[in-house]
């Protein structure tokens, strides 16, 4: 027996969204986009509306320049044009069905920056440049040094020094010295190249110290400037003692 084939004369209508083919009695709504008008399924109606096309039904009822911005709107239909195998564009963008979109290579989109002479668009402002960094001031604090006047004779040079010797550290070494030793030779003497600078020398039979005051910045205090341990090591201005020492190391003038 030999089957039969019914042959119907109604025309196959595909979605233009989904590519399927409508059944039979299944109803199309008609819809435009780009001037074109597009067949869609029952199923796709949200999704094309959603994309901005119109219903031919409504499109009367729109403003021109309202269609035309929710055409120019849809940014699927703009960003993901398809080329479809015989050189025309994809509906709007949207897929095919499975098999259309597996076989159709994808364009690069090319992003839209709007039109200038479109008055909804608006240019896109250059960000303003970042402020320079900011220097923060330096937080070292340098050394307060203090700065005294320095005395311009030679006997005020002396009896200054001799005051900041004692108030320094220093005697105990001589006193410690002294006991072992006994007292000291002593000589306070100006530098002769330095105006500033007072040298205090004191000695014994088998070491010396000499100290060195800063007069013009005494919070530096008194420092060892030399040492040794035979007193011909010393210069003959140094031998000649014009102060003394008393038990505690401290030093006073002896009037000439």
């Amino acid at each position: 027996m030999t089957p039969k084939q019914i042959a119907t004369n109604q025309a196959q209508i595909s979605c233009d969204v989904c590519g399927r083919t409508l059944l039979r009695g299944e109803h199309a709504d008609i819809f435009l986009h780009s001037g074109e008008r597009r067949t869609v399924c029952e199923l796709c109606t949200q999704r094309a509306a959603n994309e901005g096309w119109i219903r031919e039904a409504f499109a009367d009822d729109l403003p021109v320049r309202a269609r035309g911005r929710r055409e120019r709107g849809s940014l699927f239909g703009r960003f993901g044009r398809r080329r479809a195998p015989n050189g025309q564009a994809a509906a709007g963008g949207l897929s095919r069905g499975p098999r259309a979109a597996a076989d159709e290579p994808l364009e690069a989109p090319v992003l839209p920056y709007g039109d200038d002479n479109d008055p909804t668009y608006v240019a896109e402002v250059a960000p303003a440049p970042a402020p320079p960094p900011r220097v923060e001031p330096s937080l070292e604090i340098p050394r307060e040094r203090h700065v005294h006047a320095v005395p311009t004779n030679a006997d005020m040079k002396r009896a200054r020094a001799v005051e900041v010797f004692n108030a320094s550290t220093h005697p105990r070494t001589v006193s410690g010295v002294a006991r072992s030793l006994g007292a000291p030779f002593v000589v306070v003497r100006p530098s002769e190249t330095e105006g500033s600078i007072v040298s205090i020398t004191a000695g014994w039979e088998l070491c010396w110290y000499r100290y060195e005051v800063d007069l013009a910045d005494e919070a530096a205090g008194v420092r060892v400037s030399a040492q040794g341990d035979e007193i011909s090591e010393l210069d003959p201005a140094d031998q000649v003692p014009n102060a003394a020492a008393d038990e505690r190391g401290e030093i006073r003038l002896v009037a000439g």
